[in-house]
């Protein structure tokens, strides 16, 4: 049998760097199919690595004329960055239009900041917080 010119500890080192990097490579793409981790109203504590995208997954129902927002204090924009949201409504459907509102986030670089969530009709008025509905959140990224 004729070698190949090539040292066994080599072939093998060949071996399994590359069975790691196929790993790495399916780990990857099974995160990204998965989605993004969604976090509820209750996980008042978010802890996410940077560079990872998130959800937060509120009960809405825009019939009745309230929205979401991202109220005052905003959180740090170089830790924490909304990236977006959009709404699903529940399925069937009951009498109402209700659903999930997912509001989307990306953790930029370590560290710590709250995220104040308001639910209001007249958001930016006077008259905003009468009737609103607010949600905090701490939010780590390590």
């Amino acid at each position: 049998m004729e070698s190949s010119g090539i040292p066994k500890k080599s072939r093998l080192l060949a071996i399994v760097v590359a069975i790691a990097a196929l790993l790495i490579a399916v780990y990857s793409v099974i995160g990204q199919l998965s989605g993004p981790e969604v976090f509820a109203e209750g996980d008042t504590e978010i802890a996410v690595t940077a560079g990872e995208h998130f959800s937060v997954r509120l009960a809405d129902d825009p019939a009745d004329g309230g929205h979401w927002v991202i109220a005052e204090p905003r959180p740090d924009p170089a830790v924490l960055q909304a990236t977006g949201g959009h709404f699903d409504a529940d399925d069937p459907p009951p009498s109402g239009a209700g659903g999930s509102r997912y509001l989307d986030f990306t953790a930029v670089h370590p560290g710590r900041t709250d995220l104040r969530l308001l639910r209001c009709r007249r958001c930016g008025t006077p008259d905003a917080d009468e009737g609103a509905r607010s949600l905090n959140f701490r939010v780590t990224v390590g």
